[in-house]
């Protein structure tokens, strides 16, 4: 009878070397579960997956993590109460999930120019970035036992590694992985090119070896001669970057003056340049292959010596000199120098884009840098992973970059200027969302497109939030600039009238916001409109805030000013009276004024002070009688809100009222109430809103979403 394959169980994988890195409590929660011994396959997985987070000094909660997504029935056998417990290891577990569609989406399409934008996409998707280092020796793993694979999984494995693993090894400075990544792939990509390196570095290997053994005595004697205390270690060439190399100088690998190298590490930076000259003297230069980066360090900070030489027997040979810090940087810290190994930015990308990018790769440097010390970058850890950058996907899965806060309309401009000139409404996951829906990293986005270019010119309202790019809305502008100017003034005309007639300021001289925005006459200013260089809000602003301002300097003296005193916050801190203390402050109910609006005191005989808008027929008539009454308000603080009659004139339909509702809490203001009344026969419904915003500016905001929801025909103030 055949015996039983070998098994390992938990207890194998928790005496691991790597596992020593748990603390007490996540050690005794895993030790706890009973689940079933795995075979050698499955184990050399395992154990080839905590060998590399070894190398890299992982965490406990790291290697937790690993094993929770690797070993078959763990994470069911710990369930919900290990997630409770320990939050940050689940944390960790799921950006391993969520990285999978990564996967699939490369396996559609590898290879090619989508690929840095999968590696952006990737670290957009988790949400711990320590859950890189385990995707990269999970990958590690499977690249070492790829050999037992079928030739097509194993290019597609290959390819995997060298468009999304290696890149992000190298970025993250994860030299011990990046370059086995590299050669492995290399090797199953273009196995006869990788033969053929390899035969000739085989030949050489035993004469280089010992060739570099004697340049190291040579070198380490003259140094120490010369009273310089140094570190002398010779460097691997690996065949991936050999090639690479031969690639880039377009020549052979004779002529390769790095096959044979040197690195030298000392204390400070003037013992550096005291070894370059005990090298140069002790070897003849080559003048065109020296490079001083401490003088002139690498636009990321990368500082060392370079030069190269005509060593013993006529051989070519590289001297790398640096002092143990800058090693230390060059290896591990934030001064990766992965723009200079793949040639460049990536392709495409804005340099904002790269800008956030290159943060959050930074602050994993430096993570990685500080594993295992107590309080690693915590204070930084929210700040860095700010994204401001999103990655969604078309509907041929590739990753298009866009600004956070972007909505389907500036999707469809990124595509093509036609496709969102064109835009008529567009699906989210194959769901159909309103164009100023805002995307998150991972969507599947598609345009529902018409036959004929016709933008909105309330794309350009910046308070309605269709586009969050500059760019779109550029274009936008573009197109309503190519019309004649009697239709812009027409546009901008009945724009500015729609706000407003919905604030009541439909008469009101327009010559402060005239001279607030430059504008040499009305039909300028609604010209400036309808190409949304000014939006009809900003000028609805102006107008209030003029009238404020003229309010104030004509308001009359109160008949008996108290002595003075400290001025009286009104309702919660809300308004300020001067020089009347002790006194009641409300806003009047006729009127209800806003936050931001011109408004104006009146002293009643039992109520206190009642706040209202200058315009205000109640008010004006009250002043007309008794003008001694009449005080100055103003307003102290955009506080908890003030309330707003809104009134909607709606054509009656299906989950309208849902829809309004829904608008009002997305926009952040409070519903008090709400009343309905139809008229015209039923067809048509009016609705009464008394919301709560913060000022005048989420007002026009809220009326202006309102005004533009399907079916309703008007929207403003009550």
């Amino acid at each position: 009878m055949n015996a039983p394959p070998p098994t390992h169980g938990f207890t194998d994988a928790l005496g691991h070397p790597a596992c020593a890195t748990l603390g007490p409590a996540l050690r005794d929660a895993l030790k706890a579960a009973a689940v079933p011994a795995i075979d050698d396959s499955r184990w050399g997985m395992v154990d080839a997956v905590l060998g590399a987070l070894g190398v890299l000094d992982a965490d406990g909660e790291v290697v937790a993590a690993a094993l929770l997504y690797d070993w078959p029935g763990l994470a069911q056998a710990l369930g919900a109460t290990f997630n409770t417990r320990f939050p940050a290891v689940a944390a960790l577990v799921e950006s391993q999930r969520a990285a999978e569609p990564v996967w699939t989406l490369h396996a559609r399409h590898p290879g090619g120019s989508g690929s840095e934008g999968l590696r952006r996409l990737l670290l957009a998707m988790v949400r711990d970035l320590r859950v890189v280092p385990i995707l990269l020796a999970r990958q590690l793993a499977r690249m070492r036992a790829a050999a037992a694979l079928p030739e097509e999984e194993q290019r597609a494995l290959a390819s995997l590694t060298r468009d999304i693993h290696a890149p992000l090894a190298n970025r993250l400075g994860i030299w011990q992985l990046k370059w086995e990544l590299e050669d492995l792939a290399f090797r199953f990509l273009e196995p006869a090119t990788y033969q053929q390196i390899a035969r000739l570095l085989d030949e050489k290997r035993p004469a280089r070896e010992q060739y570099i053994e004697n340049v190291k005595s040579t070198l380490r004697a003259a140094l120490q001669a010369q009273g310089i205390n140094a570190d002398v270690a010779g460097r691997p060439k690996h065949i991936y970057s050999i090639w690479k190399k031969m690639q880039r100088k377009h020549v052979p690998i004779s002529e390769l003056y790095d096959l044979r190298a040197v690195r030298v590490l000392v204390d400070d930076v003037a013992a550096c340049y005291a070894a370059l000259g005990i090298v140069h003297a002790t070897w003849v230069p080559v003048p065109s292959e020296f490079d001083d980066y401490i003088a002139r360090p690498k636009r990321n900070d990368y500082r060392s010596l370079h030069t190269a030489v005509i060593g013993p027997e006529g051989k070519t040979l590289e001297v790398q000199i640096r002092t143990h810090d800058m090693h230390r940087q060059a290896e591990l810290g934030v001064a990766a120098h992965w723009k200079y190994k793949e040639g460049g930015g990536p392709g495409g990308s804005s340099g904002q884009a790269t800008a956030a990018f290159e943060r959050k790769i930074a602050w994993m440097r430096r993570l990685l840098d500080q594993s295992g010390e107590e309080g690693v970058l915590e204070g930084e850890l929210d700040s860095e992973l700010v994204e401001d950058r999103i990655y969604v996907l078309t509907p041929k899965g590739e990753v298009v970059d866009l600004p956070a806060g972007a909505t389907p309309l500036d999707f469809a401009y990124h595509v093509h200027t036609d496709v969102g000139h064109r835009c008529r409404g567009a699906k989210v996951d194959g769901r159909i969302v309103s164009l100023d829906h805002r995307l998150r990293s991972g969507d599947h986005v598609e345009i529902l497109t018409g036959k004929v270019s016709e933008p909105r010119r309330d794309w350009l309202i910046a308070s309605n939030g269709f586009l969050a790019s500059a760019r779109s809305r550029e274009k936008v502008r573009t197109w309503f600039n190519r019309l004649d100017r009697a239709r812009n003034e027409q546009a901008g005309r009945e724009m500015l009238e729609k706000e407003l007639r919905r604030l009541s300021l439909l008469n009101a001289d327009l010559s402060p916001a005239r001279e607030r925005f430059h504008a040499a006459s009305d039909a300028d200013l609604h010209v400036l409109v309808a190409l949304g260089d000014v939006g009809p809000h900003q000028v609805g602003r102006a107008l209030l805030e003029h009238e404020r301002a003229a309010h104030e300097a004509s308001a009359p003296a109160p008949a008996a000013p108290a002595p003075a005193r400290k001025p009286r916050s009104g309702r919660e801190g809300e308004f300020t009276v001067q020089g009347v203390g002790n006194l009641l402050v409300q806003i009047a109910r006729c009127c209800q004024p806003v936050a931001g609006e011109a408004i104006a005191g009146y002293l009643t005989r039992a109520r206190g002070v009642s706040v209202h808008r200058p315009d205000c027929a109640a008010f004006q008539r009250l002043a007309a009688a008794e003008p001694q009454r009449v005080l100055p308000v103003e307003w102290s603080r955009a506080g908890s809100g003030y309330e707003v009659d809104v009134e909607l004139l709606a054509i009656d339909r299906k989950w309208l009222l849902k829809e309004i509702t829904n608008l009002v809490a997305q926009s952040g203001a409070g519903l008090g109430s709400l009343n309905t009344e139809h008229v015209r026969g039923g067809t048509q419904l009016t609705v009464r809103l008394r919301l709560r915003v913060a000022d005048y500016g989420q007002l026009s905001s809220v009326l202006g979403k309102l005004a533009a929801l399907p079916g309703v025909e008007q929207a403003r103030r009550a």
